[in-house]
């Protein structure tokens, strides 16, 4: 296959609006596909106004946040100790540690993170009433990450 005949196919493809070409011939194949410009027009009437980047690289994006405490009650919240893979039972298919509604006593274990390979026992440092797991089964954990929340007012 010639040099300029692809050179000339390419530049006419290039001013054109096809986005995807295919050629087969017995000895050569020649694919070319572009990316379709993606023009953005403002609404009739409207004006695209510049965007300032720097705005937006300050932010910090934040869990939403649980109110934790209401005037009959102060909660106890029980932190992740440690960055892994949260697990509500000592093995697939057994019952959990402890469920929603559950007393529990200080040194009590409550669920199991996985860190490189090592189940680690996390255990209630207080006595109390479990009023939220808010960890799902083989969720990821971050060190400092709430996971139970416990009502000590029982």
């Amino acid at each position: 296959m010639d040099k300029e005949f692809v050179k000339e196919l390419l530049k006419m493809l290039n001013s054109s609006s096809l986005t995807k070409f295919e050629l087969k011939t017995k000895d050569f194949e020649l694919k070319v596909e572009k990316e379709s410009p993606q023009i953005i027009q403002p609404a009739e009437g409207k004006e695209i106004q510049p965007v300032n980047v720097e705005q937006f690289k300050s932010e910090k994006i934040l869990p939403p946040s649980e109110d934790v405490e209401t005037p009959e009650e102060k909660l106890h919240v029980i932190k992740s100790p440690l960055v892994g893979t949260f697990y509500r039972a000592p093995a697939p298919g057994a019952p959990p540690f402890v469920e929603e509604g559950d007393i529990v006593s200080p040194g009590q274990v409550l669920c199991i993170i996985e860190a490189l390979k090592v189940m680690n026992e996390i255990e209630s440092d207080v006595r109390g009433k479990v009023v939220k797991i808010l960890v799902e089964n083989g969720q990821p954990v971050e060190y400092g990450q709430p996971l139970f929340l416990i009502d000590t007012n029982v």
